[in-house]
């Protein structure tokens, strides 16, 4: 994975994303190494992601799996920063972690209820295909969203599964020639 910053991700790998006007205002990106992320930050990251996965779709499993701090897992989000007397809730997430075969994991893809239909889903994959750049790279994607993902490249791989009563289809992507 590359070090780019979040104000280099923006322009970064448009080519891939799908067509989607960008009705986002008052929205920052943000990048940061697992050892880098302020208390503050990942209390939102996992309100968002405990609010979508636990609650919203009802799916019980070990949300802390020892992995967000790691060094090498890379956090992306983007925050609504339009009212600065306020802390930023996270608007939409994901991570990238290393795997032991060399390949790159997006996981934990998720939009605040609030904030979906704004294309914010797009700009973060957008923002991980540069991150990732000539990496190949693996997901989980749940069934009904495959169409997002393949919008970006990645094509089923492997049996559907269930996964917490929610059908998972494995995916990859080839990553970008160099």
């Amino acid at each position: 994975m590359s070090a780019l910053s979040a104000e280099e991700h923006s322009g970064a790998g448009r080519d891939h994303a799908p067509a989607v006007e960008d009705t986002v205002r008052d929205v920052v990106a943000h990048r940061a190494l697992g050892s880098e992320l302020s208390a503050g930050s990942l209390y939102e990251i996992l309100r968002l992601r405990s609010d979508v996965f636990v609650v919203e779709q009802e799916c019980a499993y070990p949300e802390l799996d020892g992995r967000d701090l790691a060094a090498d897992t890379v956090h992306l989000w983007l925050t609504d920063d339009s009212d600065p007397a306020e802390s930023p809730a996270v608007l939409a997430y994901l991570r990238l972690l290393a795997e032991p075969d060399s390949t790159v994991r997006i996981g934990r893809v998720c939009t605040a209820e609030a904030a979906r239909g704004r294309g914010l889903g797009g700009r973060l994959m957008t923002m991980a295909i540069a991150e990732i750049g000539s990496t190949d790279s693996v997901l989980a994607a749940q069934v009904a969203v495959l169409g997002f993902y393949r919008s970006f490249g990645y094509r089923p791989v492997g049996e559907v599964y269930d996964e917490d009563g929610i059908a998972h289809q494995p995916m990859a992507r080839a990553g970008d020639p160099v």
